[in-house]
């Protein structure tokens, strides 16, 4: 699972990276593989997870605006919506992932990656989505 780990980190370089420059995916991964070395199955999970992340981010934004409450994608850190793209990906892409995983992995994205809020940001557009998705509305129980 650490490969997984890895690929993640190196998965959200490249799709924060091509927020800023007129790459196509496989190029942007190239010379990131230029300069970095990993295990085979972390590369293919990574190049997975970055031509996923971003040949549906139209898709995958609108599903993330639909989930998070008074906060436009364009007051979004790069940061975070690179993790929330790669996150909502997973939930609708990868069945073979446990949602679960999916929202830890992310949310340790954020801590590390992102600003000191990041964590608990993604963590609560995170559980919306996976509600969302999966047709739920699960409230709290009373106490």
């Amino acid at each position: 699972m650490h490969g997984r780990r890895r690929a993640r980190e190196v998965a959200l370089q490249v799709l924060y990276s091509l927020n800023f420059v007129a790459l196509d995916v496989e190029k942007a991964l190239e010379l990131f593989w230029g300069n970095f070395v990993a295990p085979r199955s972390a590369r293919e999970f990574a190049a997975m997870l970055v031509e996923g992340a971003w040949r549906h981010r139209d898709e995958l934004d609108a599903l993330i605006a639909g989930c998070s409450d008074n906060w436009s994608l364009g007051r979004m850190s790069r940061v975070d919506i690179s993790i929330l793209r790669m996150a909502a990906f997973e939930f609708l892409y990868c069945g073979d992932i446990p949602p679960k995983v999916t929202i830890n992995e992310a949310v340790d994205l954020g801590k590390t990656f992102g600003s000191e809020n990041s964590g608990s940001f993604i963590n609560g557009i995170l559980d919306a989505l996976h509600m969302k998705i999966n047709g739920k509305n699960e409230a709290a129980p009373d106490h």
